[in-house]
């Protein structure tokens, strides 16, 4: 769906991880990911194609490309650390969201405060749209990644579509 309030668009598969782990894991993670594993709470970091959102005190979801290698190189990392890796890939697809009524939409069905200065940019959160469970990420001020678990998909997008009808095109 596109207008210039909101343009919504599925993302690409991809590969989803996700690691939990305690200090030692999370400090053998970085070699194989390229960087350090968010440590603040609701935060994500991205380094080229690979991204590591904070999901609890000893939780990330990871994404990279469908065709990264990360996934063995994370197993090989932390054998000698007590860990949980799972792909996850196949549970869970991706929507982008896009425009200037972005966080209306979303906040029709989200019990977030998804203001700029409450949910600022690189802010990711487990959450609930209107019934599912959904992990949502700002990438810019306009800009929402939502995660969805794959048999919500198309009530998720829905449920956006019914919500985005209120803002027509700018």
């Amino acid at each position: 769906m596109a207008n210039a309030a909101l343009y919504l668009t599925d993302l690409p598969p991809c590969t989803r991880l996700v690691l939990r782990g305690r200090a030692a894991a999370v400090e053998a993670a970085t070699t194989p990911l390229g960087f350090t594993l968010p440590v603040q709470p609701c935060r994500a970091v991205t380094a080229g194609d690979r991204s590591a959102l904070w999901l609890g005190p000893d939780e990330w979801l990871i994404l990279a490309a469908s065709s990264d290698p990360v996934a063995a190189a994370l197993a090989q990392a932390l054998q000698a650390h007590p860990h949980s890796l799972v792909d996850v890939s196949h549970r869970q697809c991706a929507v982008a969201m896009i425009g200037s009524a972005v966080t209306d939409v979303l906040n029709a069905g989200c019990p977030l405060d998804l203001d700029a200065a409450e949910f600022p940019v690189g802010m990711c959160s487990r959450t609930v749209l209107a019934k599912s469970e959904i992990v949502l990420w700002r990438r810019a001020v306009d800009s929402f990644r939502l995660e969805v678990a794959r048999s919500f998909a198309p009530y998720v997008r829905a449920f956006l579509l019914e919500a985005a009808r209120d803002y027509p095109a700018d």
